[in-house]
């Protein structure tokens, strides 16, 4: 599906974003030295290897851990880090019910943490046939940090506020963030 052969539902999905990293909105924080800020970050998103090292722990159990990440970067959004199935402990992982759609990703499929008679329901997500451009995350799947132990470069994650979107708060962003109060709009 080329950009220029979308449907029009799709195209119209794309199209309504206000922001998309060309210029920072006057809410924006200026970042700090060694910081980038998230509304530098373009629309569609840029996807980008990140061989920083990433653990996700749930509890004494390590998830995943790699040096493999692909990191998602979208305008407004702290980054999601989508980890190799390679470097991902899969016997952990049961398919959740449900899906969602994004507009520029794809079609997505959930997944929950089992283990020694505990779950966490629908901690991760993954598209595995993703639209043209996102085509790096076909074997990957991403978490969301808010009940795991997450780390890159030993760096504690900050889960990104609203429960619906799944980035990854490192010391090294500038927000404000897209699903803190007020930012239903952007």
């Amino acid at each position: 599906m080329t950009q220029q052969h979308l449907p029009t539902w799709l195209q119209a999905a794309r199209d309504h974003w206000q922001w998309r990293g060309e210029g920072r909105p006057p809410f924006a924080i200026a970042p700090g030295p060694g910081q980038e800020s998230v509304w530098d970050f373009p629309r569609p998103p840029r996807i980008a290897a990140d061989t920083r090292e990433v653990i996700i722990r749930w509890g004494e159990l390590e998830v995943a851990r790699t040096k493999a990440a692909v990191r998602v970067l979208e305008t407004g959004h702290p980054p999601s880090f989508y980890l190799p199935w390679a470097d991902v402990n899969r016997e952990l992982l049961q398919p959740a019910a449900g899906s969602s759609f994004c507009e520029w990703k794809g079609p997505a499929s959930y997944w929950s943490l089992v283990a020694a008679g505990r779950s966490l329901p629908r901690v991760a997500w993954s598209y595995p046939r993703p639209l043209q451009g996102a085509d790096a995350l076909a074997d990957c799947v991403a978490f969301y940090p808010t009940d795991l132990q997450c780390t890159v470069d030993g760096m504690p994650v900050s889960p990104q506020p609203g429960g619906f979107y799944g980035g990854w708060i490192t010391p090294e962003l500038a927000g404000p963030f897209k699903g803190e109060p007020g930012s239903d709009g952007w």
